[in-house]
């Protein structure tokens, strides 16, 4: 296995400005600005029709209008936050997680189940010296109380289906501590078949599903014994199906993977845990959520979970590792499609992760910097993130999109397209 001090070859990584052609590039000056106060109704025919760049990703099997997406957090915990991301046209949201539970209440991971007191947005810098962006915050999981969540699911799931956008809940179930050799199994049923029961009254076919692995955990006793996390990784997608209601259409797992506080040749364990591991894998993957840094502070609590660009520099050179190990033909199964998250502020950024295998984009950061960050004048911020990631003339898709475009000698090219460059 690759040591973490191999060197890594990271997508457009020596690319500071896209080569964009000169029509291209006239006529994005000209959205950028034009778009400044509202995005096109639809944006992805708009796109598609005005730069022959199709911007439609996908989201844990469903198919999704552009590949942005708003990841599990504070800014997707009620329903106005999603009917904002709605209307903004963003690509799909992924709802607070919420803490499983068995059938009398009880929380084995009631620790994580705690209220957000405060939350700040703040510049960081990178073991490079880069300047970028981390959200701090107390809280962790959905603290109010379950039939609430279901109720806020319901109503999600209404709000996804008037505006086109794919909505997942997001769970912590149990998981044992080194020592323990027991997962609470009722709490996976019991919490997945009252999930499913709120979705098979607004959907069909199987529901989309996050299994939350906390980068929080990184600081916790759980995660302290690599075989133990590699223990979690191998059970996980198991026990979540056969925890479904039986005879119906199952649910469509997802794994959101951490970032241990091991050397990168173990993330690359991980995956292959998680790929390898169960009776039947999971059906994507979400790559990787924060870092978790023991020794900074926040509101008087020591060791706290950041992003910024060494979070993205180690998910680029982890995923570089992943490809690179499934090449080799040191993977068994098939590795499923993956969901990026980590510093995705940018187009560019989105790109780099697409080149190593995303389908889709999760983001929560962004949606927290100050509105000076962004050329858009709309009220919705969601739209004006959506604005600065599509339509920068430096760092939005279609300008990156379009670099790649004539790296690979096409006239235009498609977010899912199998894209690979030197």
């Amino acid at each position: 296995m690759s040591s973490s001090c191999d060197p890594i070859s990271l997508p457009l990584a020596e690319v500071d400005l896209p080569e964009v052609r000169r029509d291209v590039a006239y006529r994005l000056q000209e959205d950028f600005e034009r778009c400044r106060d509202g995005l096109p109704e639809d944006l992805r025919a708009y796109v598609v029709e005005r730069y022959q760049l199709d911007l439609a990703g996908e989201y844990a099997g469903e198919g999704t209008r552009n590949p942005f997406g708003k990841a599990s957090g504070q800014l997707s915990l009620n329903a106005r936050q999603v009917r904002r991301d709605g209307e903004a046209q963003l690509g799909f949201v992924v709802l607070k997680t919420v803490i499983a539970q068995d059938a009398g209440g009880t929380q084995s991971m009631s620790e994580w189940a705690i209220p957000e007191t405060r939350m700040a947005v703040g510049r960081i810098v990178s073991s490079r010296g880069e300047e970028g962006w981390t959200v701090t915050w107390k809280g962790r999981g959905w603290h109010g109380a379950f039939r609430e969540y279901l109720e806020f699911f319901g109503a999600a799931l209404e709000i996804g289906l008037e505006s086109g956008m794919p909505i997942a809940p997001s769970v912590k179930y149990h998981l044992p501590a080194a020592g323990e050799t027991e997962f609470r199994t009722a709490e996976y049923a019991y919490t997945t078949q009252a999930l499913q029961e709120v979705w098979n009254h607004a959907r069909s076919g199987p529901m989309p599903l996050e299994k939350d692995f906390s980068p929080t955990l990184a600081g916790d006793r759980r995660s302290e014994e690599r075989e133990q996390i590699l223990h979690w990784l191998r059970r996980v997608p198991d026990l979540i199906r056969a925890g479904a209601r039986p005879g119906g259409p199952g649910v469509t797992v997802g794994m959101k993977l951490m970032n241990a506080r091991f050397d990168e040749a173990f993330q690359v364990e991980m995956v292959r845990a998680a790929v390898d591991g169960p009776e039947f894998p999971p059906d994507f993957l979400v790559y990787a959520n924060r870092l978790f840094d023991p020794e900074r502070e926040f509101e008087g609590h020591c060791g706290v979970a950041v992003g910024g660009p060494d979070l993205s520099r180690r998910n680029l050179r982890c995923l570089t590792r992943v490809q690179n190990a499934v090449e080799r033909g040191e993977f068994q199964q098939a590795m499923p499609p993956v969901g990026a998250t980590g510093d995705i502020l940018t187009g560019k950024r989105a790109l780099q992760y697409r080149l190593l295998g995303a389908t889709s984009c999760q983001m929560h950061t962004v949606f927290q910097l100050p509105d000076t960050e962004f050329a858009g004048r709309m009220r919705n911020k969601t739209e004006a993130v959506l604005h600065h990631l599509i339509f920068h003339p430096e760092s939005g898709l279609i300008a990156w999109m379009d670099h790649v475009a004539q790296r690979l000698g096409r006239k235009s090219v498609s977010w899912l397209d199998d894209l690979k460059i030197g």
